[in-house]
């Protein structure tokens, strides 16, 4: 076990995520540096706005919460009054969040020593672009926005300052999201030029990047944001949880699904030092880092990428698949084989129920009839449990994947116990359970952007997610994952196979689902996958500390 966090000197946006703790808006805004002493200025003057991960008061307390954005399952800490972050309450709960990274060529534009920029990790020095061909992004290039693809220079992204907004009952963002904007504006403004506001994010130019969560109306009919994503999918479920980030009894619950297993199913969380630098990680070493060791510590690295969604291609596709997987599969019910090809191809139905809870459309619906059944009771009990099943799994008795297909998209993107080469052991106690992914989990950010037409017939307008990755190592953990798990599929024997939803797709691409448990059946491939997902744009950032940023902010920094 770790000492408490320093959590005044840990940049919020680390240990929160944003979007399901009410902040349903965001704008990202990206800025040069073309004079280095006015950077400075303009990072000291920001300074105090930054929101760190402090606790601080939430109205909200002691009301029901939705569990991953789950709209009707009850979270046990905050329905007993208990808090879920640690320290006590420091700050009132802003209506607007802010939070800075910067890009290597952001830190050497404000004279970081060479000392300590050497220190940083060479995939973080190279960029994101120049390791498009390890990502799979070469193909998308040119389809960058003019903000990446123009990224050189004059017009290089120096500094990402990112803003989490609350909503108004309407669906728009409160006032002070705008208030916040023109201040920055404003700031850049009075910089003379020192620092500049970049324009180009999507089609039209825009000078941010916008974002918002899905919103659907209500019982009452009002507006609330939603977890799904514009491909239909309910998302935020099981997001990596390490030590310190929650109170004792937040993180009895959240580690369930979200930290490292034995091999008898016994959850705990994830070293520290996976997500923050500056700590002990998963291999118990607190690795090298940049100079002082007070700039790294407590800082992380960020994965920025701007991921458009071909949603009438992944809406055409299933149509046309579907009554071929009903023939396969001898399904009658034109409903049954849509929603059960959907959930094959993620690894959890539409409304987020994990296959490896209910692998069968039947035992989803029944998944639906307990939930309807405890929320109409109002049974808190049974809501946790419910609650429970949504991230309380393992993968190591599925290994055919005839609940969950192995190279299903969530089953490829963290992996559990399925790689554990001692999962057969007779004995539980010598099994590995999922030694070999806990060194490779992101904290997953972000929100989705734009909107899709519904009289489109095609996907060339402006819709998508921004994903966002944390992890101390951006080799190890995000370079990782993408490259290996998602991009190819030797792990999960599936040869070149790349993910069905995030996975570059050529005229050979296809996902291989099995027949379900005992049926006997064959297993139906669904060929010939579209893109579904195409790179619209991205960098590498690191996330300072508070004691770092004034560093980089009053241009002290010793690296001795």
């Amino acid at each position: 076990m770790i000492g408490p966090l320093d959590l005044d000197d840990i940049q919020g946006n680390i240990l929160r995520a944003y979007g399901g703790q009410g902040f349903p808006k965001a704008r990202y805004f990206f800025l040069n540096v073309r004079e280095p002493a006015a950077g400075r200025r303009f990072i000291e003057a920001l300074r105090p706005r930054v929101t760190t991960a402090a606790r601080w008061d939430n109205p909200k307390q002691g009301k029901p919460f939705h569990r991953g954005h789950h709209p009707r399952v009850v979270d046990e800490v905050r329905a007993k009054n208990e808090p879920d972050y640690p320290g006590t309450v420091r700050l009132t709960k802003p209506a607007v969040t802010l939070n800075i990274a910067f890009t290597f060529g952001g830190l050497l534009a404000l004279e970081t020593p060479t000392r300590t920029l050497r220190g940083m990790p060479d995939e973080f020095m190279d960029g994101m672009e120049r390791r498009a061909a390890m990502l799979g992004d070469t193909p998308w290039l040119s389809r960058r926005d003019a903000v990446w693809r123009q990224s050189s220079g004059a017009s290089q992204v120096h500094i990402m300052v990112s803003m989490n907004a609350e909503m108004n009952p309407d669906g728009t963002p409160v006032a002070e999201l705008a208030a916040v904007t023109a201040w920055l504006q404003q700031l850049c403004a009075q910089s003379t030029g020192g620092v500049v506001l970049l324009a180009g994010h999507g089609p039209t130019g825009a000078a941010y990047q916008d974002l918002a969560a899905l919103l659907a109306a209500g019982p009452t009919g009002a507006l609330a944001p939603t977890n799904k994503e514009h491909f239909g999918f309910s998302d935020g479920f099981g997001d990596p949880v390490f030590e310190g980030q929650f109170t004792p009894q937040a993180e009895a619950l959240r580690k369930v699904g979200g930290g490292a297993v034995d091999g008898a199913g016994t959850w705990r969380p994830l070293s520290t030092g996976e997500f923050l630098l500056g700590h002990p990680d998963e291999a118990q070493e607190v690795p090298g880092a940049a100079m002082p060791i007070d700039f790294s510590r407590n800082g992380t690295f960020m994965v920025y990428r701007k991921l458009h969604e071909n949603v009438r291609a992944l809406d055409d596709y299933i149509a046309a698949q579907a009554p071929l997987f009903a023939q396969v599969m001898g399904i009658p019910d034109p409903d049954h084989a849509t929603n059960t090809l959907r959930a094959k191809l993620v690894g959890r139905w539409p409304d987020g129920v994990p296959l490896m809870a209910a692998p069968t459309y039947a035992k989803w619906r029944a998944f639906q009839a307990r939930l309807a059944q405890a929320t109409a009771a109002d049974d808190k009990a049974e809501l946790a449990a419910i609650a429970k099943a949504y991230v309380n799994f393992e993968y190591g008795d599925d290994p055919a994947g005839n609940r969950c297909p192995v190279t299903a998209h969530m089953r490829r993107a963290n992996t559990r116990d399925m790689l554990d080469p001692t999962g057969d052991s007779p004995r539980a106690k010598g099994r590995h359970g999922s030694v070999l992914n806990n060194r490779r989990r992101i904290l997953r950010r972000g929100l989705p952007y734009g909107a899709v037409d519904p009289a489109a017939t095609g996907d060339d307008g402006e819709h998508g997610i921004v994903f966002i990755a944390l992890c101390a190592s951006l080799f190890r953990q995000f370079e990782f994952v993408q490259q290996q798990w998602l991009q190819y599929g030797l792990d999960f024997n599936a040869g070149s196979d790349t993910c069905p939803l995030l996975g570059n797709h050529g005229p050979d691409a296809k996902l291989v689902i099995p027949p379900d448990e005992g049926s006997g059946g064959p297993p139906f491939i669904c060929d010939r996958l579209p893109q579904l997902v195409e790179p619209r744009g991205g960098d590498y950032f690191f996330v300072p500390s508070m004691t770092a940023l004034r560093m980089i902010g009053t241009g002290i920094v010793d690296p001795t």
